[in-house]
């Protein structure tokens, strides 16, 4: 396993982080099974275990916490989020000081943790001003509660630019790092979110980097979903909306490639994301073991440039510019 920093902190980070997104809790034999991924994944070398209050309703930071407690706290990162509602109350929700301040007791408590390293937005709150969420925040660390914050994707490039401008102002501790949707089939924070955070030395962290199982290779054209898949059982059919027979074309001709390079499409996916300097870390989920296997085996895999160059002609994406005359 390799480590990266987090942006231009000192803070470091395995290359491939465990996210509790997906982590299926119901049952003993699945949390058996969740809890041997975890740990397998911390004697391989991954030291990030990414988490939410949101997930399971706090019963995800609760099961990974317990997890973590066998373990040196200094061997290990874990983060977790503020935003979602914990309660019906109308200040139960958002990046307010009082939430801020109340949630982060309340995830220290599920986690049975002195800190968090890294703690998040998850989403924005346009009902807050922004300069009280970030002094909340910055407090928080001041308070040693948590060592570094950052924010999530819904933030954009300008918003991220006025969050530097108020931490200037008011000598905040720095923003860190951003927690972004980004994927072979989704780069929008090339267009400007990515440069934003090169110039300021914000670390990005991507959540959802094999496009919810689609670049596994594992969905076929004209073929019927794998049994048990995300595809056959998701509410929310995010995947679903993926799996596009343009998209299919793609990933079979990128899996092509793949191959060539002695490995399997999802390596090759999440080591296309490595490929940026600015990525510190890639948050995958897994159900079982196998998957967290290969997808360990991404780090330090160098995908060679006429490559990288045969994968932008098969994804054709062109970043936004607009040209005047």
């Amino acid at each position: 396993m390799k480590y990266r920093n987090v942006g231009k902190s000192g803070l470091k980070v395995s290359e491939i982080a465990v996210g509790s997104w997906m982590t299926d809790l119901q049952g003993s034999e699945k949390a058996a099974v969740a809890e041997q991924t975890i740990r397998q994944a911390y004697e391989a070398g991954v030291n990030f275990f990414d988490c939410a209050d949101a997930y399971s309703g706090g019963e995800a930071e609760k099961f990974l916490g317990k997890i973590l407690k066998d373990y040196r706290r200094s061997s290990y990162v874990v983060s977790s989020k503020v935003f979602f509602p914990t309660g019906g109350g109308a200040n139960e929700w958002g990046l307010s000081r009082k939430h801020i301040f109340e949630n982060i007791d309340r995830t220290l408590t599920n986690m049975g943790m002195d800190y968090i390293d890294l703690y998040y937005c998850h989403r924005f709150d346009p009902t807050t001003p922004m300069e009280e969420t970030l002094r909340a925040l910055s407090d928080l660390v001041a308070q040693g509660k948590i060592l570094y914050y950052g924010v999530s994707e819904e933030w954009g490039a300008a918003r991220i630019v006025q969050a530097e401008q108020i931490i200037e102002k008011y000598h905040l501790y720095p923003l860190t790092v951003i927690q972004p949707q980004y994927h072979m089939m989704d780069r929008y924070i090339e267009h400007e979110i990515m440069e934003v955070c090169e110039n300021y030395g914000i670390g990005i962290t991507p959540f959802s980097p094999l496009a919810q199982g689609l670049l596994t290779g594992k969905y076929k054209k004209g073929q019927p979903y794998p049994e048990g898949s995300r595809a056959t059982h998701q509410a929310d059919k995010q995947v679903n909306q993926l799996l596009t027979d343009e998209n299919l074309d793609k990933v079979e001709k990128m899996s092509r490639i793949a191959e060539k390079l002695g490995t399997n499409m999802s390596v090759l996916a999440l080591a296309w994301i490595l490929r940026k300097p600015i990525i510190s870390s890639v948050i995958t989920g897994a159900s079982k073991p196998e998957q967290l296997e290969n997808n360990i085996a991404a780090s330090g895999f160098q995908i060679p440039q006429d490559a990288l160059e045969e994968i932008e002609k098969i994804l054709g994406f062109t970043k936004f510019e607009r040209h005047v005359g």
